[in-house]
């Protein structure tokens, strides 16, 4: 979110956000029932600008793998899931693929939507996000952390969360 608020104040021509690894937060309360909600508003504005994959044995892919392995050697202890989950997909793995001890007790689903980037316009989502102002001044991450917590606590829930029908 720090990163999107402080784009969005820049002035440039073409702001983009390319977002990859779809599903992997589900771990963290993320409904992607509403993601796919918000893609088709987003959408309806003209601010979707389509989804592409990483083809599997293409350069971009193998590059991918070998910076994900990399990270991995040097952070033996703290591995990371989202992107170890994102090279499970490019490899053609599916569902509770063990990446970490770190998952241990969870169940992942690795998929190939995780492979996918969906693309948008950063100031249309950035103007989506309701305590952006607030945020907008902020210097430290746990200064952000704690708007977007008292956001959450005065703002009840609107949508449930739902699972995905098919």
């Amino acid at each position: 979110m720090a990163s999107l608020a402080a784009v969005h104040g820049l002035d440039v021509p073409e702001k983009l956000v390319l977002s990859l690894g779809f599903g992997v937060d589900s771990y963290h309360g993320i409904s992607h029932v509403h993601v796919l909600e918000n893609l088709a508003a987003l959408d309806r504005e003209g601010a979707y600008l389509g989804a592409f994959s990483i083809p599997r044995d293409s350069r971009e892919a193998a590059l991918y793998q070998d910076a994900v392995a990399y990270a991995a050697e040097a952070t033996p202890d703290r591995p990371s899931i989202v992107h170890g989950s994102i090279a499970a997909a490019l490899r053609g793995e599916f569902g509770d693929v063990r990446l970490t001890d770190r998952t241990r007790g969870g169940e992942l689903f690795v998929n190939p939507l995780m492979a996918m980037y969906f693309a948008v316009d950063l100031d249309a989502l950035a103007n989506r996000l309701l305590y952006r102002d607030a945020i907008e001044e902020t210097y430290l991450t746990r200064q952000i952390a704690s708007i977007i917590e008292d956001y959450r606590a005065s703002h009840p829930k609107t949508r449930p969360p739902r699972q995905y029908p098919h």
